[in-house]
């Protein structure tokens, strides 16, 4: 199996980038604000996302198993 060269953050980049339509559809969005050496991705919703009463539940369902599935040395989403 080839070695996949891209850095952490470009891994993390095309997650979102699959993730982001959905999160469009319902008005809203996601930033990439850090992707920390230690395996930790910050993000900021935007838009509708925002101060959603489900925003926590989207950040750690939606964005966070999704990341941590693609991207194994993914530890942790928090909210930046």
């Amino acid at each position: 199996m080839a070695e996949d060269k891209r850095t952490l953050k470009e891994k993390v980049e095309a997650v979102l980038e699959k993730i982001r339509p959905s999160l469009q559809a319902d008005g809203g969005d996601v930033e990439l604000l850090e992707v920390t050496a230690d395996g930790v991705v910050k993000v900021r919703l935007r838009g509708a996302c925002f101060g959603c009463p489900m925003s926590q539940m989207t950040l750690r369902t939606g964005i966070g198993r999704a990341l941590k599935k693609e991207v194994p040395e993914i530890k942790e989403v928090v909210e930046g």
